[in-house]
């Protein structure tokens, strides 16, 4: 089925969306290549982390996706 993948904050602008539907399952590599390249390369970054199901995960090049989950990319909070 689906997996929604959520563009947060400057991740948002980089992909001209806030949301995309993919296939699921989703893993790392499905999921940089399901984001578009610049995305892809903001996700690679340290600073950049990933959430499934509700939970950041602590190595996001563990992703396992599944089907009705929601990815979120979170992009790094600044604050002042």
């Amino acid at each position: 089925m689906a997996i929604t993948i959520l563009f947060l904050g400057p991740l948002r602008d980089l992909a001209g969306e806030q949301e995309r539907e993919v296939a699921a399952p989703l893993d790392w590599q499905g999921l940089l290549e399901s984001v578009g390249p610049q995305v892809a390369d903001q996700l690679q970054q340290d600073r950049v982390n990933v959430a499934c199901a509700g939970t950041v995960l602590a190595d996001k090049t563990a992703l396992a996706a599944l089907d009705g989950d929601e990815v979120a990319l979170l992009p790094p909070v600044s604050g002042g």
